[in-house]
């Protein structure tokens, strides 16, 4: 009989589950120890993860509803026990920058604590660009329900988890990248800033928003109006926001000083 629980460690080993992260993480190259699929399902997408699994000399196992009973409601009755994402650098993050041929642009985030936004980011920024995640180690949301969130897009996205987020902003500073947090009444909206620079945004949690030291290291400050009666955007539309501007401007468009 298998068993597992989420979020559980055996010898290093970790847990994904849900459909895309198990594809991707297949795909992407991570080490993959085992896959386990719902005995049930025979679906077209049970098919191709288990094309994907046999390519990569794994076996997936059968198992019973009871298996996903640890996993949160969205395991679509699919798992995987992984080896731990690659970890990264600072350096690692301007390396690959440089070889892509591309500006550097960073997201750095300060405190996001809901696993549904933080994997909306990383799906968001993997597709619309973004080199590199630097976030703060013990502030914010991770694991597997991270993963689900982004659609599997956190195999393709370089994060990395610093001590202390000022200290990186300050390194990323001395190395040419300008950093503008992004803030609810900041005098400079979103598009009038040039993004076409070496870059890094800094969003902040949910709830606080960027503390005031880490606002302090930061080249200037830049807000998406907000133009009804709620105060301010769940982050991670507002991410999606700044990043599409960033491609926008970085495609030839230029500032939009006019912009509504």
């Amino acid at each position: 009989m298998v068993s597992a629980k989420v979020g559980s460690r055996r010898k290093g080993r970790h847990w994904l589950y849900g459909v895309n992260p198990v594809k991707e993480a297949l795909r992407s190259g991570r080490t993959v120890w085992g896959v386990y699929l719902y005995r049930e399902r025979t679906d077209r997408t049970a098919e191709e993860i288990t094309a994907l699994a046999t390519r990569r000399g794994i076996d997936p196992v059968p198992v019973d509803r009871a298996f996903f009973s640890g996993f949160p409601k969205g395991h679509q009755g699919v798992a995987a026990r992984v080896g731990p994402a690659r970890r990264y650098s600072l350096d690692d993050l301007l390396a690959l920058s440089s070889r892509s041929g591309e500006q550097p642009f960073y997201l750095v985030i300060d405190g996001v604590e809901d696993p549904g936004n933080l994997g909306a980011i990383i799906r968001t920024a993997e597709a619309g660009g973004v080199q590199g995640l630097i976030l703060q180690k013990r502030r914010v949301a991770s694991g597997a329900t991270v993963a689900k969130a982004s659609a599997g897009a956190v195999e393709y996205l370089p994060v990395i988890g610093v001590p202390n987020i000022k200290q990186a902003i300050r390194a990323l500073k001395e190395r040419g990248v300008t950093v503008y947090g992004a803030e609810a009444g900041a005098e400079a909206p979103y598009w009038s800033a040039d993004l076409t620079v070496p870059l890094a945004i800094v969003l902040g949690s949910e709830g606080r928003g960027i503390r005031r030291t880490v606002r302090e290291c930061c080249d200037g400050l830049i807000e998406i109006p907000v133009l009804g009666r709620v105060g301010s955007l769940n982050v991670s539309v507002a991410a999606g926001v700044i990043i599409y501007e960033v491609l926008r401007q970085r495609r030839g468009a230029g500032r939009g000083e006019d912009a509504p």
